[in-house]
């Protein structure tokens, strides 16, 4: 399509392919995005004035709860490479539209280890800085070197650093002060020359150990990729077979006083002292304990094998799974005085 060609709004466009918890719901509007310029057009069509906005990448990690009575941009930019390299690190950008999984594993493809850690993650290149997605050990923003971005108030680009993101526990600056004001269009990561393993967490430890990955010497980056990709299948639905959207809560931090009234009543909590003396709670033993895990609510239910999961067994809408979500955190807060938090955008 020409940079000046008139762009495509599709109307009642179906959402059902663009979520993963495969709820049937439609957008008033939907526009299918391959460039900056397509972009900047969809921002500044009149037809969209007034109309509220949501950007669609991978769809895993929303929860739709309705059909969205505005615009839905529809992320397919596609594109990755090295940019530069110094003497420290390789710079490697991919466009937003990317599938994650296959960029972590096109960087090992490339001789560029360091997101391996992060394989098999749901979802797109562009949704990994808003979520600030993390696992085994690794968070995305310690790879992170910059982004690129359009602002939807005035349809320019701007180029943002790690600063500027704000990252925090799967949090950034798009999910707060951020938030509906910028497309995410390429992100730029910074794969470290001195590359060393990160094989510490117990699950991938345990399967590397198993395979004897690591029995002799150090893992490969490879081999941390395949472990992580194992244990992950091992434990976590596949959204193409069973709706979800990956963990569904995140794992609470609470202070240390907190902590130690709670551990003298629960001794048996899984936790993790944090470096400022905050404990990280496993939100999934929570509601495991809770006696959630394999429950349903109607077609709404919690995965047999991982607590953290929440599925769509079939005809749920999302609002199903919000009244599930809901009263898993009634249970957890009465029994443990801890309040969990979604990490999918509730709409």
């Amino acid at each position: 399509m020409s940079q000046f060609a008139p762009i495509q709004f599709d109307a009642a466009y179906p959402l059902l392919a663009h979520n993963t918890f495969g709820f049937d719901v439609r957008a008033r509007l939907a526009c299918r995005i391959e460039s900056e310029a397509q972009l900047m057009q969809a921002v500044r069509d009149p037809r969209a004035a007034g109309l509220a906005r949501l950007v669609l990448g991978g769809g895993s990690n929303v929860v739709l709860t309705r059909d969205f009575d505005g615009l839905v941009l529809l992320i397919a930019l596609r594109g990755r490479r090295v940019v530069r390299e110094d003497d420290e690190a390789w710079y490697v950008e991919a466009a937003a539209g990317e599938n994650w999984h296959d960029f972590v594993a096109w960087t090992l493809s490339q001789g560029l280890p360091g997101l391996e850690n992060l394989a098999l993650i749901p979802g797109t290149v562009g949704a990994a800085p808003i979520q600030n997605i993390g696992a085994y050990g690794l968070e995305m923003c310690e790879r992170f070197a910059s982004l690129r971005a359009v602002a939807l108030a005035t349809g320019e680009t701007v180029e943002l650093d790690a600063l500027a993101c704000r990252f925090g526990y799967r949090d950034s600056f798009f999910k707060r002060e951020g938030r509906d004001r910028f497309v995410i269009t390429s992100v730029t990561f910074r794969l470290p020359k001195a590359w060393t393993p990160r094989a510490g967490y117990a699950d991938l430890a345990r399967h590397l150990n198993a395979d004897g990955a690591s029995s002799a010497a150090a893992p490969t980056a490879q081999a941390i990729f395949d472990a992580v990709v194992a244990v992950r299948r091992a434990k976590l639905p596949d959204p193409l077979e069973l709706g979800n959207a990956g963990s569904f809560f995140k794992n609470p931090v609470i202070d240390a006083a907190q902590f130690d009234a709670l551990h003298a009543r629960e001794p048996e909590v899984v936790s993790y002292r944090q470096p400022d003396g905050s404990v990280k709670l496993a939100a999934g033993w929570l509601i495991d304990r809770c006696g959630w895990k394999g429950r349903s609510i109607g077609a709404a239910g919690v995965h047999e094998r991982q607590a953290l999961v929440l599925v769509n067994r079939g005809g749920a809408s999302g609002a199903d799974v919000l009244a599930l979500a809901q009263a898993i955190q009634r249970d957890v807060h009465d029994r443990f005085g801890v309040t969990l938090e979604a990490e999918p955008l509730c709409l």
